[in-house]
Parts: structure tokens; C-alpha cells; sequence
């Protein structure tokens, strides 16, 4: 069965980012911590991200996170969609105004909201056969709004050591939710904690 998988990096006090994210600065001040276990050698770090990677059949992203990806410090054929893994799934970008020209190719730009980036990506991942799931990679604002509409299965976090002190957060108000944690798994690097989402 496709799940929907919200999977994202997080700070100790709950950000995504560090402060002043853009284009440039991909992911603001300090913030390049939060994915430090992305590119550990650390032997569970790798398998968690071997096991997410391989198990993606279909990714969405916001439009800020998809300019920092896409933008010329971005992806490339070495480090992309898993870092070092560099998946290859079919990719949606949610925005209202899809960009003129792009640096990659594989992206498919969704001008009618969250639900229905998540409605094609389920049909692509349901299409590319196996069980694989969808995954929210980012950033903080459709993850948590993703939570927050109901769409999301599973509640992925990778608790990265660090206070950032400000920046983009994940969780910005909205409604409670109810999680029930099915697994946590420590690295030299991180922990790895997975949450079902009750509805």
C-alpha cells in the first residue's frame, strides 16, 4: 500500500532551516548541520538513507525548496534526492507560478495545491509498481501542512544535535496532532524517530 511519508531534517528546537534561507543559502545560517547525517559515513545513517531512498516512488516539494535544488548550487549527478544516494523518482513541485526555464529536467510543476501534488505523485508511485511510498521532502511549510490537512501516513524525523535559535519551523500552530512512534534509531549523527499519523 502507498503511504504518504513526511521526511525531513529538524533541529532540536524544531527548525528546518537555519535563519536568512534562500537560493543562496540553502538551507540559512548554520543550517547545513541539519543534514550533516545525510553525509555521515555512520553505517545507520547510510542504511536509513538507502532504505528511504529505494523505497520513494514519488517525491513533492515546495516551490522555496525546489529553487534551492534546482538552483546553481544545487542538486547534481553526485549529490541529490537522498544526497549521495541520488534517487531518481518522479518529482512535483507545489507553486502558483511555475518557473520559465529550469537547471534539471525531471521536474513535473502542480499549480493546484497540496492535495493534488500528493494525489499525482500516489498515481506515479502506484503506476512505477512495488510498494513504495510518496514522500514530502520538504520544506517545513508542506511538510507541516501536509500534517496539518490530513495527508500524511507517517511522520518521518531526522533529530539533527544542534540548536539553531531561529529560522524555518516545522511546526507553526494549526491544528494537534495525534502520533504513535514506531521506531527510534541513533547514530553518531542523529536520531531517527518514525511516527504513524492517527486520523
Amino acid at each position: 500500500m502507498t503511504r504518504v511519508v513526511g521526511d525531513i531534517s529538524i533541529s532540536l528546537d524544531g527548525f528546518v532551516t537555519g535563519p536568512n534561507p534562500g537560493p543562496e543559502n540553502g538551507l540559512g545560517d548554520g543550517g547545513e548541520a541539519l543534514h550533516a547525517w545525510a553525509f555521515s559515513d555512520d553505517p545507520v545513517d547510510r542504511e536509513q538513507l538507502r532504505t528511504a531512498t529505494a523505497s520513494s516512488g514519488a517525491v513533492v516539494l515546495g516551490r522555496h525548496l525546489f529553487d534551492v535544488v534546482d538552483g546553481p548550487q544545487g542538486w547534481d549527478d553526485e549529490v541529490g534526492y537522498g544526497a549521495r544516494e541520488v534517487g531518481r523518482p518522479p518529482f512535483f513541485v507545489v507553486t502558483s507560478d511555475p518557473p520559465a526555464r529550469t537547471r534539471l529536467s525531471f521536474w513535473t510543476f502542480v499549480t493546484m495545491g497540496l492535495r493534488d501534488a500528493v494525489s499525482q505523485a500516489r498515481d506515479a508511485a502506484e503506476a512505477g509498481g512495488g510498494d513504495r511510498d510518496v514522500v514530502l521532502m520538504g520544506g517545513g511549510a508542506t511538510v507541516g501542512s501536509a500534517l496539518d490537512a490530513g495527508l500524511l501516513d507517517v511522520l518521518s524525523l531526522h533529530l539533527s544535535p544542534v540548536v539553531l535559535g531561529d529560522g524555518t519551523p516545522l511546526f507553526v500552530g494549526g491544528r494537534g496532532h495525534t502520533l504513535v512512534q514506531r521506531t527510534v534509531t541513533p547514530s553518531t549523527t542523529a536520531v531517527h524517530v518514525v511516527y504513524d499519523v492517527m486520523r
